[in-house]
């Protein structure tokens, strides 16, 4: 089993907040694919580095979990694709990790 983290953007590059109905869109999309999302509404801030300037985003997190990998992983492609585009961004951050339940 998979788990994969979305890391979503809270305001487009312009510093323009993204709507709130996009984040309702992911999770409503999130859970009719995977059939299950856990949204973690809290802030995060996340910082990386490009030559002497750091940047940084503030984000929220979506979580899914599926064994079906290689669906998952066309699905996941297209959507940070579609992201991108959506949120106005040069990337979107999707972590894959191995995952077990108890």
């Amino acid at each position: 089993m998979k788990e994969y983290d979305i890391y979503v953007p809270l305001t487009y590059n312009d510093g323009r907040p993204v709507e709130p109905e996009k984040l309702a869109g992911l999770k409503d999309l999130l859970l009719a694919i995977f059939g299950g999302v856990t949204f973690f509404p809290q802030e995060n801030e996340g910082y990386w580095r490009v030559g002497d300037v750091v940047f940084r985003d503030r984000i929220v997190i979506f979580r899914v979990l599926t064994a079906e990998v290689s669906l998952a992983r066309t699905f996941l492609r297209g959507l940070k694709e579609q992201l991108k585009v959506d949120l106005d961004q040069k990337d979107v951050l999707i972590v894959e990790k191995e995952a077990r339940t108890l």
